[in-house]
Protein backbone atom coordinates (compact mmCIF):
# COMPACT_ATOMS: atom_id res chain seq x y z
CA UNK A 1 0.00 0.00 0.00
CA UNK A 2 1.84 3.23 -0.99
CA UNK A 3 0.88 6.64 0.27
CA UNK A 4 1.22 9.08 2.54
CA UNK A 5 -0.54 6.99 5.50
CA UNK A 6 1.82 5.07 7.93
CA UNK A 7 1.94 1.49 8.61
CA UNK A 8 -0.17 1.33 11.34
CA UNK A 9 -3.11 3.09 9.54
CA UNK A 10 -2.41 0.81 6.48
CA UNK A 11 -2.73 -2.00 8.91
CA UNK A 12 -6.02 -0.67 10.34
CA UNK A 13 -7.57 -0.72 6.92
CA UNK A 14 -6.75 -4.55 6.56
CA UNK A 15 -7.51 -5.33 9.78
CA UNK A 16 -11.19 -3.76 9.43
CA UNK A 17 -12.00 -6.37 6.56
CA UNK A 18 -11.43 -9.16 9.11
CA UNK A 19 -14.49 -11.25 10.66
CA UNK A 20 -15.92 -9.90 13.92
CA UNK A 21 -15.86 -11.81 16.95
CA UNK A 22 -12.26 -13.35 15.76
CA UNK A 23 -9.12 -13.00 18.49
CA UNK A 24 -7.06 -9.74 18.13
CA UNK A 25 -3.92 -10.81 15.83
CA UNK A 26 -0.47 -11.36 16.54
CA UNK A 27 1.42 -8.14 15.16
CA UNK A 28 4.90 -8.96 14.57
CA UNK A 29 6.43 -5.13 14.45
CA UNK A 30 10.21 -3.06 14.90
CA UNK A 31 9.08 -1.24 18.31
CA UNK A 32 7.70 1.63 16.40
CA UNK A 33 4.52 3.46 17.80
CA UNK A 34 3.48 4.22 13.94
CA UNK A 35 2.42 1.07 12.79
CA UNK A 36 0.11 -0.07 15.75
CA UNK A 37 -3.07 0.37 14.68
CA UNK A 38 -5.26 3.36 17.00
CA UNK A 39 -8.60 1.83 16.75
CA UNK A 40 -8.12 -2.35 16.67
CA UNK A 41 -6.66 -4.55 19.22
CA UNK A 42 -3.35 -6.61 18.09
CA UNK A 43 -0.79 -9.28 20.18
CA UNK A 44 2.30 -7.06 19.74
CA UNK A 45 5.61 -9.32 19.37
CA UNK A 46 9.16 -7.96 18.38
CA UNK A 47 11.56 -10.22 16.50
CA UNK A 48 14.17 -12.14 18.34
CA UNK A 49 16.34 -11.83 15.29
CA UNK A 50 17.41 -8.46 15.75
CA UNK A 51 17.20 -8.51 19.36
CA UNK A 52 19.89 -11.12 18.29
CA UNK A 53 21.63 -8.80 15.89
CA UNK A 54 22.42 -6.08 18.95
CA UNK A 55 25.11 -7.81 20.42
CA UNK A 56 26.10 -9.52 16.51
CA UNK A 57 26.89 -5.48 16.41
CA UNK A 58 29.11 -5.61 19.42
CA UNK A 59 30.84 -8.66 19.27
CA UNK A 60 34.24 -7.56 18.79
CA UNK A 61 34.33 -5.10 21.41
CA UNK A 62 32.79 -7.57 23.81
CA UNK A 63 33.42 -11.28 22.75
CA UNK A 64 32.98 -13.16 25.64
CA UNK A 65 29.22 -11.66 26.55
CA UNK A 66 27.91 -10.90 23.23
CA UNK A 67 28.79 -15.35 21.84
CA UNK A 68 26.85 -15.68 25.87
CA UNK A 69 23.81 -14.06 24.99
CA UNK A 70 24.23 -15.54 20.91
CA UNK A 71 24.88 -19.14 21.87
CA UNK A 72 21.36 -18.72 24.14
CA UNK A 73 19.02 -17.46 21.39
CA UNK A 74 20.86 -20.43 19.05
CA UNK A 75 19.07 -22.72 21.60
CA UNK A 76 15.81 -21.18 21.31
CA UNK A 77 16.18 -21.60 17.21
CA UNK A 78 17.42 -25.15 17.75
CA UNK A 79 14.16 -25.72 19.36
CA UNK A 80 11.84 -24.20 16.96
CA UNK A 81 13.69 -26.40 14.31
CA UNK A 82 12.83 -29.46 16.16
CA UNK A 83 9.09 -28.35 16.35
CA UNK A 84 9.32 -27.85 12.67
CA UNK A 85 10.71 -31.01 11.87
CA UNK A 86 8.23 -32.60 13.78
CA UNK A 87 5.23 -31.21 12.55
CA UNK A 88 3.88 -30.03 15.77
CA UNK A 89 0.80 -28.25 15.94
CA UNK A 90 0.69 -24.95 17.45
CA UNK A 91 -0.03 -26.13 20.85
CA UNK A 92 2.80 -28.78 21.04
CA UNK A 93 5.23 -26.33 19.62
CA UNK A 94 4.06 -23.67 22.73
CA UNK A 95 4.42 -27.10 25.11
CA UNK A 96 8.15 -27.63 23.72
CA UNK A 97 9.25 -23.97 24.10
CA UNK A 98 7.41 -23.83 27.60
CA UNK A 99 9.61 -26.69 28.28
CA UNK A 100 12.75 -26.40 26.35
CA UNK A 101 13.12 -22.74 25.84
CA UNK A 102 11.88 -21.41 28.83
CA UNK A 103 14.69 -22.23 31.18
CA UNK A 104 17.10 -20.52 28.49
CA UNK A 105 15.15 -17.39 27.87
CA UNK A 106 15.09 -17.10 32.03
CA UNK A 107 19.06 -17.54 31.93
CA UNK A 108 18.72 -14.89 29.50
CA UNK A 109 17.24 -12.58 31.57
CA UNK A 110 18.50 -12.67 34.65
CA UNK A 111 21.76 -12.20 33.33
CA UNK A 112 21.16 -9.04 30.90
CA UNK A 113 19.32 -7.98 34.23
CA UNK A 114 22.69 -8.91 36.80
CA UNK A 115 24.36 -7.08 33.99
CA UNK A 116 22.85 -4.03 34.71
CA UNK A 117 21.54 -4.23 37.93
CA UNK A 118 25.08 -4.99 39.80
CA UNK A 119 26.72 -2.04 37.18
CA UNK A 120 29.04 -4.99 35.63
CA UNK A 121 27.93 -3.18 32.23
CA UNK A 122 28.03 0.60 31.19
CA UNK A 123 24.62 1.15 30.55
CA UNK A 124 25.68 3.76 27.43
CA UNK A 125 28.10 1.19 26.07
CA UNK A 126 27.53 -1.32 23.41
CA UNK A 127 26.56 -4.02 25.16
CA UNK A 128 24.48 -2.22 27.77
CA UNK A 129 22.50 -0.70 25.10
CA UNK A 130 22.16 -4.37 23.44
CA UNK A 131 21.21 -5.49 27.05
CA UNK A 132 18.20 -2.51 27.34
CA UNK A 133 17.05 -3.20 23.60
CA UNK A 134 16.17 -6.80 24.51
CA UNK A 135 15.10 -5.75 28.20
CA UNK A 136 13.07 -3.03 27.47
CA UNK A 137 11.03 -5.50 25.17
CA UNK A 138 10.83 -8.38 26.97
CA UNK A 139 7.36 -9.28 26.79
CA UNK A 140 7.05 -9.08 23.20
CA UNK A 141 10.20 -10.69 22.67
CA UNK A 142 9.06 -14.01 24.40
CA UNK A 143 5.20 -14.40 22.72
CA UNK A 144 6.44 -17.38 22.03
CA UNK A 145 6.70 -18.77 25.47
CA UNK A 146 2.59 -17.75 25.91
CA UNK A 147 0.76 -18.25 22.75
CA UNK A 148 0.24 -20.99 20.39
CA UNK A 149 1.91 -20.23 17.10
CA UNK A 150 3.50 -16.65 17.86
CA UNK A 151 6.50 -16.33 16.07
CA UNK A 152 10.51 -15.77 16.99
CA UNK A 153 11.19 -13.60 14.31
CA UNK A 154 9.84 -11.77 10.86
CA UNK A 155 11.69 -13.23 8.51
CA UNK A 156 8.97 -14.38 6.30
CA UNK A 157 7.70 -10.92 5.57
CA UNK A 158 11.54 -9.41 5.83
CA UNK A 159 11.95 -11.54 2.66
CA UNK A 160 8.89 -10.54 1.38
CA UNK A 161 10.02 -6.58 1.52
CA UNK A 162 12.23 -7.73 -0.95
CA UNK A 163 10.14 -8.06 -3.36
CA UNK A 164 8.49 -4.39 -2.90
CA UNK A 165 12.10 -2.90 -2.34
CA UNK A 166 13.37 -4.12 -5.91
CA UNK A 167 10.33 -3.19 -7.67
CA UNK A 168 10.39 0.53 -6.09
CA UNK A 169 13.86 0.50 -7.55
CA UNK A 170 12.92 -0.82 -10.96
CA UNK A 171 10.31 2.19 -11.03
CA UNK A 172 11.95 4.55 -10.06
CA UNK A 173 9.42 5.78 -7.99
CA UNK A 174 5.96 7.33 -9.14
CA UNK A 175 4.72 10.16 -10.65
CA UNK A 176 1.42 9.84 -8.81
CA UNK A 177 -0.58 7.65 -6.13
CA UNK A 178 -2.62 6.38 -9.09
CA UNK A 179 0.50 5.18 -10.69
CA UNK A 180 1.59 3.54 -7.42
CA UNK A 181 -1.79 1.87 -6.62
CA UNK A 182 -0.76 0.15 -10.09
CA UNK A 183 2.78 -0.98 -9.95
CA UNK A 184 1.59 -2.31 -6.43
CA UNK A 185 -1.41 -3.99 -7.35
CA UNK A 186 0.82 -5.78 -10.30
CA UNK A 187 3.46 -6.21 -7.30
CA UNK A 188 1.41 -8.08 -5.41
CA UNK A 189 0.10 -10.27 -8.11
CA UNK A 190 3.91 -11.44 -9.41
CA UNK A 191 4.63 -12.54 -5.73
CA UNK A 192 1.57 -14.34 -5.12
CA UNK A 193 2.15 -16.48 -8.26
CA UNK A 194 5.65 -17.21 -7.18
CA UNK A 195 4.45 -18.37 -3.98
CA UNK A 196 1.88 -20.67 -5.60
CA UNK A 197 4.63 -22.03 -8.11
CA UNK A 198 2.83 -20.38 -11.00
CA UNK A 199 5.18 -18.23 -13.59
CA UNK A 200 3.68 -14.68 -13.30
CA UNK A 201 4.03 -13.45 -16.96
CA UNK A 202 1.98 -16.54 -17.94
CA UNK A 203 -0.83 -15.50 -15.88
CA UNK A 204 -1.16 -12.31 -16.50
CA UNK A 205 -1.22 -13.29 -20.49
CA UNK A 206 -4.06 -15.81 -19.55
CA UNK A 207 -5.73 -12.87 -17.18
CA UNK A 208 -5.60 -10.39 -20.61
CA UNK A 209 -7.20 -13.21 -22.89
CA UNK A 210 -9.77 -14.38 -20.67
CA UNK A 211 -10.87 -10.93 -19.49
CA UNK A 212 -14.30 -10.88 -20.20
CA UNK A 213 -14.77 -13.93 -18.02
CA UNK A 214 -12.61 -12.71 -15.29
CA UNK A 215 -14.61 -9.92 -14.72
CA UNK A 216 -17.73 -12.42 -14.09
CA UNK A 217 -16.20 -14.46 -11.69
CA UNK A 218 -12.75 -13.81 -10.88
CA UNK A 219 -12.40 -15.96 -7.73
CA UNK A 220 -11.78 -18.37 -10.47
CA UNK A 221 -9.06 -16.80 -11.86
CA UNK A 222 -6.91 -17.07 -9.00
CA UNK A 223 -2.74 -18.16 -9.52
CA UNK A 224 -3.47 -21.46 -7.25
CA UNK A 225 -6.74 -22.46 -9.27
CA UNK A 226 -7.13 -20.71 -12.40
CA UNK A 227 -5.42 -23.49 -14.32
CA UNK A 228 -9.10 -25.91 -13.35
CA UNK A 229 -11.06 -23.60 -14.37
CA UNK A 230 -13.48 -24.98 -17.36
CA UNK A 231 -13.25 -21.79 -19.08
CA UNK A 232 -9.67 -21.52 -18.78
CA UNK A 233 -7.75 -21.29 -22.19
CA UNK A 234 -3.64 -20.50 -23.00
Amino acid sequence: MTGHNHAGENLEKILEKRNTGLPPPLQMYDGAKLNIPKKLATILCNCLTHGRRQFVNVVDAFPEECYKIIELIGKVYYHDDLAKDQGLEPEERLLLHQEKSGPVMAELETWCRHQLHEKIVEPNSGLGKAISYILDRWKELTRFLHIPGAPLDNGICERALKMTVLNRKNSYFYKTLRGAYVGDVFMSIIHTCQLAGVNPFDYLTVLVKNAAQVAKNPELWLPWNYTANPSYKK
